[in-house]
């Protein structure tokens, strides 16, 4: 009779296990259903509330669907590191840390204008409130620079580019047409923007 002895696998050997709802073969399959699940709830608090909202609930509920996309934001940031879409440099490295900081700021406050804890004419609350706009900036001149890095090929090159125009294209629009417009011009960018990225994203192999 012959023994044989195999010797246990090293960590090489043993295959990762994709996050749950994700595959090998699409690894960024529940990142992207989060930007976009994050995207339609925040398309739906500016329908049904305005991009505005004053009562208490309102603001609630607001904060609820613009957290639950800023969240996609960081998930979106992971992706964009994890398949180093803005480059392989520090500078590019640098550049998704610093835009990591300022959605997280932004989150912040988010949180803290949805419990109504902010107060606007104070120095510290408005600093704080200007993080908002300035992620998504950040976000459009990361999206610019995707395209020319070229390492997402295809549709999600320059859609991300389309996605992240959010802010430069619904602020003009809300200061030339005013706040029904504007609404309407929010919503619409964010399902053709960032909710159809996501489904980019979900769907991505590499």
């Amino acid at each position: 009779m012959t023994l044989s002895h195999s010797p246990a696998p090293a960590r090489s050997d043993v295959a990762t296990a994709a996050p749950t709802g994700s595959s090998p073969r699409h690894p960024y399959a529940v990142h992207g259903r989060v930007l976009t699940i994050g995207a339609l709830a925040w398309a739906a608090a500016i329908a049904g509330l305005g991009l505005d909202p004053r009562d208490s609930v309102g603001v609630a509920v607001y904060g609820l669907g613009s957290g639950l996309f800023q969240v996609g934001l960081l998930v979106l940031l992971r992706t964009l590191w994890r398949t180093r879409a803005l480059g392989e440099g520090r500078v590019a490295r640098g550049v998704l840390r610093l835009e990591t900081v300022l959605v997280s700021l932004a989150i912040t406050s988010t949180l803290v204008d949805a419990i109504q804890l902010s107060d606007l004419s104070q120095p510290g609350w408005a600093l704080l409130d200007a993080f908002w706009p300035l992620s998504m900036l950040g976000m459009f001149l990361i999206g610019i620079r995707i395209a020319i890095a070229g390492r997402w090929t295809g549709l999600s090159r320059l859609w991300p580019v389309v996605a992240e125009s959010w802010a430069v294209v619904t602020i003009p629009a809300l200061g030339i047409f005013g706040p029904g417009v504007g609404q309407v011009v929010a919503c619409v960018h964010l399902v053709v923007g960032y909710a159809v990225l996501g489904l980019l994203v979900s769907r991505k192999t590499d």
